[in-house]
């Protein structure tokens, strides 16, 4: 058996793509982009693909949705300008209250191939909660890289 089979993390590298948010409907964070941070692949070995993982937490009303869209987008220069998406994800349903309402928790996930992206990359997600002035989410996203040119350090 050999290392790779046994130590993924000698294989990818996970990077922090934003801070982690909070979202009330209909108030502050609802339907808000968080634009994530600018991420140089050069840095750590031009990954050909990645995975964008998006944790939520929330407190649903019965019946009641969190969606979130999200996006990869690239570019050669370093504050984006220009920048292209590289993998959109239409806008999903990832929660729904249970009966009597609730805590619903889980993890998006968007796979993307890379290797034809600029130098940086960014993701950027938006949640939307479906109820007026009671549900919440907490969020965060982290980009997890793989199929470098070198191995991570």
């Amino acid at each position: 058996m050999t290392t790779q089979l046994r130590n993924i993390g000698a294989l990818i590298s996970v990077l922090r793509a934003s801070a982690n948010v909070a979202a009330t409907a209909g108030g502050s964070g609802d339907g808000t982009e968080v634009v994530g941070a600018i991420i140089d692949r050069g840095e750590i070995g031009f990954p050909q693909s990645c995975v964008l993982a998006i944790p939520f937490s929330a407190t649903l009303a019965e019946g009641e949705t969190l969606s979130i869209a999200c996006d990869i987008e690239s570019s050669n220069d370093s504050n984006l300008s220009g920048a292209t998406a590289v993998k959109t994800a239409v806008s999903a349903v990832v929660g729904t209250g249970p009966s009597g309402g609730g805590a619903v928790t889980g993890t998006l996930e968007l796979d993307a191939a890379i290797m034809g992206a600029g130098r940086y990359v960014r993701a950027n997600f938006t949640p939307e909660l479906s109820a007026a002035n009671t549900d919440t989410a907490a969020l965060s996203s982290v980009l997890v890289f793989g199929g470098a040119d070198r191995l991570p350090a």
